[in-house]
This record gives C-alpha cells, structure tokens and sequence, in this order.
C-alpha cells in the first residue's frame, strides 16, 4: 500500500492518537507512554525515513498527548490524578538550619586568630616550664570515665554503641586518656614525665555563661613526683599564663586546699575511708544544690544531715590555722599546704594564692591538693582547676603513680579577657601586603613579585581576579595589610613595582623587581626590632 508523501503527516497523527489516549487507564491514572515510545511504536509500523522525521519533529497534526511537555505533572506523575480542577501542591523543602549543633561553635577566620593567640599562649608557657605537648584521640572507651558513679562527668557523657557494638563516649577530660597512654607504655617512660595538650572535650551539661558542650582545654600534667613540688610547678605556670595576657591578682586568685586534710576532717567526723571520695563528689556539689537536693545521696552512704552539716561548717574555713586547730597536730594534710605556701612564696605568686577549704573539686580520682582559679568579682565559673591524683593509675589495674596536673578551658578566660577589656582585636587578617596586576597581561609579573616576598617569609595576598585600583586599596585596608604593591605598564618596563606604604608614612616608591627580597627582608627586620 504506497501513499503520497504529502498524506504520511495527517496518516502518522491519526495512527498516534488512539495510541497515546490509549495508555491512560480508566480513571485518567496510569503510566503514559512517552513521545520517544510512541515514535517508537511509530517506526515499527512506518519504517521510511521520511516518517520517522515527521513523528519525532512534531509536524503536521500529531498527538497533543506526544507534545505536552507538563503531561506527567498533569496526570499526578504516574500516580493518582489531581482532583478535576485543583492544582497539586509542592510540599516545602524543610529549612535548612546555618546554625551549628546546640552548645557548640563554629570558628570563622576572626575567631580562629583569637583561638590561635590563646593557643599560643599556652604553648609558650607550657614551652618555658619544660612540658612536652601531646595529644590522644577525641572519641575513647566508654568505661575509661565510668570510675565512680555520682560523678557529673560521668552523667554528662556524649555516648553511644559504634557499628562494632562497642561502647564510645567523646572525652569529657584528658586525664584519663593520658592515664591510659602512660599505662600503655608498660613503664617504659622515664619519669618523672612533665606534659601538656590542649584538647576539645565534650559534656552534655545545663549551659551559662562561659559553659558550652564543647570547649577546648589547656591540660598540664606532671607524673612521677611525690611532693608539692609539682603542684606549685603547675601553679607558677598557670600564674605565668595570667600574666602574660594582662590579668593580675586583682583579677583573679587560685584556692587551695587538700582531699588529705578533707579525709582527716571526715576521719575525725567518723566516716570510713572508704567512702572518702564519694563524699567528696557529694559535699562539692552543695555549691550549687542545697543539701535537701542530695539528702537520698548522702543517706546511701550512710551519712547523717549531722555530720553533713559538721562538714560544710568546717568548710567555711579560711585559713590553714584556723582548720588545723580542728585536727591532730601531726597533720600530713596541713603539713603538705605549709610546704606548698611556701614554694609558692618562692615562685613569688603568694599575692594569687589562698587557702579556701570549700574546695574540693568534683572528680573522685583526687587524693591531694586541690586548686580552682576564680574570678575575684565573682561573676564568672571557676576559670581552671586541678589538683593531685595518685591512685588514677590503680582504678584501672595499674601501678600506683603520683601525679598532678590542671585543666584551663578556653571559653571562661576569654569572657574575663573581655571584662578586663585586655582582649586584642582580631580584625586585622596577619596579611602583609597585596600584590596585584593593573592589567591581566601583567599577572605573571605580580605572582612573580609576590613569590619573591614570599620567600623571606612575608605574608602576602595575591589578587586573584581583575579589580579595579580603588578595591584593591579597600581590600588592602579592610585586611589590615601594610603594604600594596602594584605592578603597572610603566613598573613593569622598567623592571619595577610600585610600593605604597598604607600604615606609615613611607608614601609610594618603586622598588626593582631583583630587590624585593632585599626590601622584604629590610620590612621583617625593622618589625623585629620594634617587637
């Protein structure tokens, strides 16, 4: 059966029509053939050339059904149709939440300068005392901070079970990471040991001011040392740290005081030793709660409303004579804070340090002398706190070994550097100089320059894209660079770039490309000197 070409167009749609209306189902539901399989079924049945065009280009009268583009979306996507005459809603996107995790930060470049200046800090003290830097990984066995129950850090625990059913916990505090490190070593370190890290650790804790669930911390720690030499050691560091940042004793003191004289004060009171620590953990906690708050707490131990009493009265204490009159005159404990006053008149850092026998501090594993930095406003949380703890090694089946150390959180000292109003700008981005091409034909030439600074050391931003002079200039000044340095026509046929001082009075000159090593090194060694 032959037909006329100019017949194929209206004979290919009336073919294609019953075919498309055919791939709906009754109610208007169903899957609906595409123009591509309906041309398909077009070709099985004309296979001329000529035919194949007309289909797959749309001429002449073809199939409404072929050449709707919204089809799908008409008929519910293959779905259930929309009722007649309603349109479909498109549900939302849920929003997108910028903000990061409750209780955590994030560091954009401004606060990672001011990170990166009290990091540097601490490094430095830590470097002056002699303390190596280490590290261990966030993520830790859980029982590593399951030592005693009642212990905050241990309700306050980020865990859970991995993929291989072990159960996790982010750190809470480095001690006991480092404690399982030094246990790993079997005694193969040389003691004593003196070492410091600066860890993030993770509580799940009510947050204030000062308080997040995620903090960084300065740990310094000394193993191997018996008496209170290590404590005064890692006091006179903390001290050191205060000072260098522009806090005074006025600002801020150190309280001190020993587990060993809170465990005479319990003998005395009739506890047994063995519920020394646990105490402790309890009493600490009446800083924040009252006593009614604990009292199921403190009968599980078998301890009176009496004796609880007896104790928080001994706590108000304020000098080392008027506690020891209320214990034996042999007194290790009084004997230790003697001994450890002194040193600390030694350091020359008697004006931050005084005897406060509320302190105990929270963790069970101290067994010595415990201290706490304080705001002497009053407005701010405990700064930093530390203390000894001999027996941390025994909770989990190793040698005894005595040791001391401290944890200072970065979130505190910088909410007290901004009181003081001692807190430095970090505005300014540590860029020294811009360089950048007046033409782009002229790039290379100022990657060259830039390269050349470079290597003597300066910090320098190279402008990646084409700019107008007056940003360039705005850009220079808004990143608190000294120096712009532009390559032009004239500069660069005469083997130069242009320099303009932007912070002195310098001005503008011209300096030969082969000399800006010279220039640069001329710039580092002037800054030096003014240091």
């Amino acid at each position: 059966m032959r037909f006329a070409p100019s017949c194929l167009p209206m004979f290919l749609a009336a073919v294609l029509r019953p075919r498309a209306a055919a791939a709906f189902s009754v109610g208007g539901a169903g899957r609906v053939a595409s123009p591509s399989a309906l041309v398909a079924s077009g070709r099985r049945s004309f296979g001329t050339s000529s035919t194949r065009l007309a289909a797959a280009a749309g001429g002449g009268r073809s199939s409404a059904a072929a050449l709707d583009k919204d089809l799908l979306a008409k008929t519910g996507g293959g779905g259930d149709a929309a009722p007649s005459g309603k349109k479909t809603k498109k549900k939302k996107a849920a929003r997108f939440d910028t903000n990061p995790p409750k209780g955590t930060r994030d560091f954009y470049p401004p606060d990672m300068r001011l990170r990166n200046w009290l990091f540097d800090h601490w490094k430095a003290v830590a470097a002056m005392y002699g303390f190596s830097e280490y590290d261990a990984p966030v993520l830790e066995a859980e029982s590593l901070y399951t030592r005693k129950a009642g212990e905050e850090v241990t309700e306050q625990l980020y865990n859970f079970e991995d993929k291989g059913e072990r159960r996790v916990a982010l750190r809470p505090e480095m001690t006991p990471s480092l404690a399982r490190m030094v246990m790993a070593k079997k005694g193969g370190l040389t003691l004593p040991l003196k070492w410091f890290s600066l860890p993030q650790c993770w509580r799940y804790e009510r947050m204030t001011r000062g308080r997040r669930r995620e903090h960084y911390q300065w740990n310094m720690d000394v193993w191997g040392v018996k008496g209170v030499e290590a404590e005064a050691e890692l006091l006179a560091a903390m001290v050191t740290f205060f000072e260098r940042v522009g806090i005074t004793s006025e600002d801020v003191g150190i309280k001190v005081n020993s587990r060993g004289v809170i465990g005479e004060v319990l003998t005395e009171l009739g506890v047994p030793e063995e519920k020394f620590a646990a105490t402790c953990v309890l009493v600490d906690k009446l800083e924040k709660v009252p006593i009614d708050a604990i009292q199921d707490d403190l009968e599980d131990l078998g301890l009176t409303r009496e004796v609880v009493e007896k104790l928080t009265s001994t706590m108000t204490a304020t000098s080392l004579d008027d506690i020891a009159s209320s214990l034996p005159s042999d007194s290790e404990g009084i004997a230790e804070l003697r001994a450890l006053f002194e040193l600390c008149d030694s350091y020359g850092i008697s004006d931050w340090v005084t005897f406060d026998a509320s302190v105990i501090r929270g963790l069970a594993y101290y067994t010595g002398a415990v201290f706490e930095a304080f705001d002497r406003r009053g407005e701010l949380r405990a700064i930093a706190g530390g203390g000894r703890y001999d027996k941390l090694l025994e909770t989990f089946g190793g040698e005894p070994t005595p040791a001391a150390g401290f944890g200072f959180g970065d979130a505190v000292i910088v909410e007290l550097l901004k009181e003081r109003d001692v807190l430095p700008t970090f505005d300014d981005s540590g860029v020294e100089a811009v360089v950048f091409a007046m033409t782009g034909d002229l790039y290379g030439n100022a990657v060259d320059a830039a390269r050349r600074l470079r290597e003597q050391g300066m910090k320098v931003d190279v402008v990646l894209e084409k700019k107008k002079t007056k940003w360039v200039f705005k850009h220079a000044d808004r990143i608190g660079a000294g120096y712009c340095v532009v390559v032009g026509r004239d500069e660069a046929e005469k083997g130069e770039v242009s320099i303009k001082d932007l912070r002195g009075d310098e001005g503008q000159r011209a300096v030969k490309v082969e000399d800006l090593g010279e220039w640069a090194r001329d710039k580092s060694n002037s800054s030096n000197s003014s240091l």
